[in-house]
């Protein structure tokens, strides 16, 4: 039997998208995926992606397949992988059934087309492992060898990486495609905590810091979104919410220290911060998951950049104001050192950012 591929005159049936890291990476794939979920609104459309990040996907109520509903507002199926604890343990019977089973879910889908938005080997890998016969990437992936697996290559159209994700949607859909608004899960429960805790902290009206980073040449120092903390509750009469994740608690414990009581350090799944962050007036922080996250759910950002372009990772969508010195070097080289640019930009500097997004949004 001849393989199924798709044609500008039959529909595709089923549809895998693959982005399987990290949260802001995440976040920046899924306006070209709604996008495609409106190309396509009868397709069946599948995502692989890292379980650690599933929750930008679905709620941890919802189940992996069927019905779309707010727990689960735009895919099909959601795929999980666990690639980086299968490569700690790469000997083990256990990690090879956990492989083989989700292979086989994989496959059982049918997909007839996948969709590679990394372009890195182990997402190329996925999308091969599919048995999708129709594979999509950019002509220059990250990691060049993944091109190898791609059956259709695209030359990226756009600066920001939104934009190339959109590119390599809009020649899926073989047609030009617009950005929608993003539906993000929602979990009633989730929402009701969340609500109760910031009726326990004592009013509506805050704003969330986000000290952390996925490198030290990213992260602007703790101490100062402390200081940060402290004078726009001088100014603005607005408390703040510290966001960290796993192995950053030294860092929240910092700032919350030299926030003199402004800010309260706090942590929670996925699911939370995106209930809480729609709540927020303002989201402070560096080329983060969680300042991406503030963006895509058009909370005003204020980004902290320093080795990173925010030209094509910077705020998207949102009313925003960018921080960055000019002399910072452009370079995704994980550097641990501060960027000594970086360095430059005072808690003055980030006050007076955020004061004009909150006079612009009415607040």
């Amino acid at each position: 039997m001849a393989a199924r591929t798709e044609s500008s005159t039959c529909p595709i049936r089923h549809l895998l998208v693959v982005r399987l890291s990290a949260m802001g990476d995440v976040i920046h794939t899924l306006p070209a995926v709604a996008a495609l979920r409106e190309a396509f609104p009868e397709t069946t459309i599948g995502w692989a992606v890292e379980e650690r990040w599933a929750e930008l996907l679905r709620t941890r109520s919802a189940r992996p397949g069927g019905a779309l509903s707010p727990r689960r507002p735009l895919v099909d199926r959601v795929h999980t992988f666990n690639l980086r604890a299968w490569r700690r343990s790469l000997l083990s019977r256990r990690t090879w059934g956990q492989i083989r089973n989700s292979i086989s879910d994989l496959r059982a889908e049918n997909y007839e087309v996948a969709v590679d938005f990394q372009g890195a080997i182990r997402s190329a890998l996925v999308a091969r492992w599919s048995g999708a016969p129709t594979i999509y990437g950019f002509a220059q992936p990250r990691e060049n060898a993944a091109s190898l697996f791609y059956t259709r290559q695209v030359q990226a159209q756009g600066t920001h990486i939104i934009e190339q994700n959109l590119s390599l949607a809009s020649a899926v859909a073989r047609r030009g495609l617009s950005l929608p608004v993003v539906a993000f899960p929602q979990d009633e429960i989730v929402e009701y905590n969340c609500q109760r805790t910031l009726d326990a902290l004592g009013g509506k009206d805050y704003l969330i810091l986000n000290p952390g980073a996925g490198w030290g040449a990213k992260q602007w120092p703790a101490e100062r979104y402390g200081q940060v903390a402290q004078l726009l509750l001088e100014t603005a009469g607005l408390k703040s919410l510290i966001n960290f994740g796993p192995g950053e608690e030294d860092v929240a414990r910092a700032a919350e220290a030299a926030s003199g009581g402004a800010a309260v350090a706090t942590s929670g799944s996925l699911s939370e911060l995106i209930a809480f962050t729609r709540r927020a007036r303002l989201v402070i922080g560096g080329d983060t998951g969680p300042l991406h996250l503030g963006a895509a759910l058009r909370i005003p950002v204020v980004g902290i950049f320093g080795p990173t372009n925010p030209a094509r990772n910077g705020p998207f969508g949102a009313r925003s104001i960018v921080l960055r010195n000019p002399l910072s070097p452009t370079t995704h080289a994980r550097r641990q050192e501060a960027d000594e640019a970086m360095l430059e930009i005072s808690p003055e500097d980030v006050i007076q950012a955020a004061l004009k997004l909150l006079k612009d949004s009415g607040g």
